[in-house]
């Protein structure tokens, strides 16, 4: 087992030289591949729901944007405690347990898969507990940013962030490949509609296994468990984790930090879910729950009576929200994290929706629920968006470190702008035409360019988190940006849903593009504007 590090500081050349750099790049190629299984859990409902279309399960197209969406603000909301947990329960102890956690909602899923007459609450819970994996990216981002000098972060980070984020794409391109055959036995079922992976269509009539999207993944996460307790460390240090305590006390403090953070997403969704989809009924807009959600949980984090250690823990993390520069970044983090978490939550859904049918006037009024024999596969193509966004992101980190990271910001901001666009003009005319396949091309292509751009910010924000803040805060700012973008896996699946739900798709890039034009001008006046704060960190 790996022991605690005291006196830890990457700064020092010598320390770094004689076995500083092995520590660090040891504890970071556990944490890629362990944060690589919790975005493919956390985000696979975007294609389990495909999925569940093509099989025929007995749920209305909105209520599976739900279950994306619930896994959406899960994920965010529990990025809140994660974000605190380096401090208070150390990086070897964090992680073993994260990941160990994981093991509920993979087993739970393909349990639940295996009968079409599951209910849909049952699903909905599993959605939120698949949160875990969201979660983990602020803790493993926080923990990872303590093992590197500053004149790497945005390589070290990028490459946590980009590998990890991998997750979407491994997860993409595995798992229709997993459901192509009895790898875990159990009865198969028959597809209603053609599929897809990435080798080809996968015509109607065909057998699935749909159960293996879930199970696959108990391959990976067990021995990442295993991996973690034993090759990785705490670092002992006044800034980073001075008051561990015992290893079960850790625990318990991550456990009753998640509890809260659960309960608080699932009171804010049942508060903004329909009647049908086992919510209240009032449908709160998100607008108004959302902020209430992310208040809450802070609040009562801060509230916990868990120790004087842990107070004392949470009053100088909390210092973080009195800087302007913090709230600065989660906008701009939001711009680049939030838009890559939300299209990949939301792509797979969303080609079959508006390609997959045709668009057809029917006694004057247009249709949207007659099967395009000539769609493109939704499991085809899913994967290529978040796959460049998170290979080019320790790319965007490497650019960053040499031109500066607000520079690189401000020019993805642009394309990012153009791109929505561009991506809301052939959606619109797809979802008006019979023939929507002649449209795709022109919006895949174009939906391809706004993911490399996000990627590419990525690694920009992380640099410039790294250079404004002092060692303490980096890591503490790290996570609380990573969990208010992470609400655009919550976000971003919803507006697609209820835009579709209204006929007017590209209404949601329209408002998306706005945002980026509102991130252009706060990474101007912040870092780039004669007398920036801080000039292009």
């Amino acid at each position: 087992m790996a022991k605690d590090l005291k006196g830890w500081n990457p700064e020092d050349q010598q320390q770094w030289d004689s076995y500083g750099k092995a520590t660090a790049n040891r504890n970071l190629w556990i944490s890629i591949p362990s944060l690589l299984c919790g975005f493919a859990v956390w985000l696979y409902w975007g294609i389990v729901t495909v999925q569940m279309l093509n099989l025929g399960f007995p749920f209305t197209q909105p209520e599976l944007f739900t279950l994306a969406a619930i896994a959406g603000l899960s994920g965010a909301t529990l990025r809140i405690p994660n974000s605190f947990f380096i401090r208070l329960a150390g990086g070897r102890n964090t992680t073993f347990l994260t990941v160990s956690l994981l093991i509920l909602p993979a087993l739970g899923t393909g349990i639940a898969l295996q009968n079409p007459e599951t209910p849909l609450w049952h699903f909905q819970l599993l959605a939120l507990l698949s949160g875990f994996g969201g979660g983990n990216f602020a803790s493993s981002m926080s923990n990872i940013s303590f093992f590197f000098p500053k004149r790497i972060q945005g390589y070290a980070l990028g490459m946590n962030a980009g590998l990890g984020n991998f997750g979407v794409t491994t997860m993409q391109i595995l798992v229709p490949l997993a459901m192509t055959a009895a790898i875990f036995g159990g009865e198969a079922m028959i597809l209603q509609n053609t599929s897809g992976t990435l080798i080809g269509k996968i015509e109607a009539g065909s057998q699935t296994w749909i159960h293996n999207a879930a199970y696959i993944w108990l391959c990976f996460l067990i021995p990442l468990a295993i991996a973690a307790w034993l090759g990785m460390n705490n670092i002992i240090d006044e800034h980073v984790s001075p008051h561990i305590g015992s290893t079960a006390g850790a625990f318990w403090k991550i456990l009753v930090m998640l509890a809260i953070g659960l309960v608080i997403a699932a009171l804010g969704l049942y508060l903004m879910l329909p009647e049908q989809a086992n919510g209240l009924g009032i449908e709160l807009s998100k607008w108004i729950v959302l902020p209430v959600v992310i208040a809450a949980t802070v609040f009562a984090l801060k509230l916990l009576p868990l120790g004087a250690d842990y107070k004392e823990g949470i009053k100088r993390q909390y210092k973080i929200f009195s800087n302007k520069h913090t709230w600065a970044m989660t906008v701009i983090y939001t711009m680049t994290f939030g838009s890559f978490i939300g299209y990949s939550a939301a792509l797979a859904l969303s080609i079959k929706v508006v390609f997959g049918f045709q668009h057809v006037m029917v006694d004057g009024v247009l249709t949207h629920d007659t099967v395009n024999p000539n769609g493109p596969s939704a499991l085809t193509f899913a994967w290529m968006g978040p796959f460049i966004g998170a290979l080019i992101r320790p790319i965007g980190g490497r650019i960053a470190d040499k031109i500066g990271g607000a520079k690189v910001t401000q020019i993805i901001s642009v394309v990012m702008v153009a791109s929505a666009l561009g991506v809301a003009y052939f959606m619109k005319a797809a979802y008006s035409s019979p023939n929507p396949e002649v449209y795709f091309y022109p919006f895949l292509f174009l939906f391809l360019i706004l993911f490399a751009a996000t990627g590419i910010g990525n690694g920009s924000t992380f640099r410039t988190i790294a250079v404004v803040f002092d060692k303490e805060q980096a890591g503490p700012v790290l996570g609380w940006t990573s969990a208010v973008a992470a609400y655009g896996a919550f976000i971003i699946p919803q507006i697609f849903g209820e835009q579709i739900k209204a006929t007017t798709p590209e209404i949601a890039l329209y408002g998306f593009a706005a945002f980026y034009a509102v991130c252009i001008a706060i990474n101007w006046w912040f870092y780039l504007r004669k007398d920036a704060y801080v000039k292009n960190p």
